[in-house]
């Protein structure tokens, strides 16, 4: 989200302001791609996101999961980032920078078309222009039906189970809370994406079969639409996570206060902090199915005499 934001958003406004294409048929190449791989790591976290709270719920003994090793989440953040990223390499191929004058200004206007290079090898060609016939499918049935469908169907079974657990009374009230809000929080994920991603989807399948007769203007204008509601999505979900998720937007909010506060110590302040980093860590370790350790023992105050 960072990214597109970052560099996505810079270009699309320069081009709408002043007709001229930020880095020519770089931009071109790289803010597609760039676009369809944010929709795949969305995509994709979400997937791994319902498999996680599915096993939460299936677990037998889910209050005293370890918490997942480093090595293993980092694993499967790779798999997601690369495989969005190979998923998305045909753009850099289909897309390429062309130019139109204007028959009332003579004006020179730089935009993007979806039109492989000529210069592609055969095979390198033929798969291009096969990804080109099947873009809007791909793009409908990976990028959006499956995480909403991937997520509805873990937060049915998911739903399901812990209903069942309730009326045996398996789990304590504290952890059911939280493994409820940690679903609530997927579900807005899902519902911010799902509504952000349709608009795209409806207009893709509109240009795809009445493009012959819309102008080229209505054409740019749908464009335009689509990429405001993907930057719309980039700067919503962030938000809404830091919301959601309580103990990252503490963690987020301490951040700001230690950059906020000065390097002096203070006998107080460095309390109050140890406190709220206390509570900090004992929400995660609840929101994570991280196990609570037993309480120290208490030690006897005084003397034997």
């Amino acid at each position: 989200d960072f990214l597109i934001l970052f560099f996505c958003l810079p270009v699309v406004i320069f081009n709408e302001i002043t007709k001229k294409r930020l880095l020519g048929d770089v931009s071109c190449r790289i803010v597609p791609f760039m676009e369809v791989s944010s929709l795949g790591v969305t995509t994709f976290s979400l997937c791994a996101l319902g498999i996680d709270r599915f096993h939460a719920a299936t677990s037998p003994q889910a209050s005293a999961r370890p918490i997942e090793q480093c090595q293993s989440i980092i694993a499967k953040l790779a798999v997601i980032w690369v495989g969005s990223m190979t998923l998305s390499v045909p753009e850099i191929l289909l897309w390429q920078l062309a130019q139109d004058t204007s028959p009332v200004s003579g004006t020179v206007t730089e935009y993007c078309t979806m039109k492989p290079s000529s210069n592609l090898p055969e095979s390198v060609y033929s798969l291009v222009l096969t990804y080109q016939n099947a873009r809007m499918w791909w793009y409908f049935g990976c990028y959006f039906c499956l995480p909403i469908l991937f997520t509805v169907s873990c937060q049915l079974v998911t739903r399901r189970i812990s209903s069942t657990e309730k009326k045996t009374e398996c789990r304590g009230t504290k952890h059911s809370q939280c493994e409820s809000h940690l679903n609530c929080t997927i579900i807005g994920l899902t519902i911010i994406y799902g509504l952000c991603t349709t608009p795209e989807n409806i207009c893709n399948i509109v240009v795809a079969y009445m493009s012959p007769d819309m102008s080229k203007q209505t054409l740019d204008l749908l464009n335009l639409i689509n990429q405001f509601f993907l930057f719309f999505k980039c700067s919503v979900t962030p938000v809404l996570l830091l919301c959601l998720c309580r103990p990252l937007g503490q963690a987020f909010m301490d951040c700001c206060c230690c950059c906020c506060e000065g390097c002096s110590p203070d006998t107080a302040s460095s309390e109050g902090s140890a406190d709220s980093k206390l509570k900090t860590e004992m929400s995660s370790s609840i929101f994570f199915d991280k196990p609570r350790e037993s309480p120290p023992p208490l030690l006897a105050l005084g003397t034997p005499c």
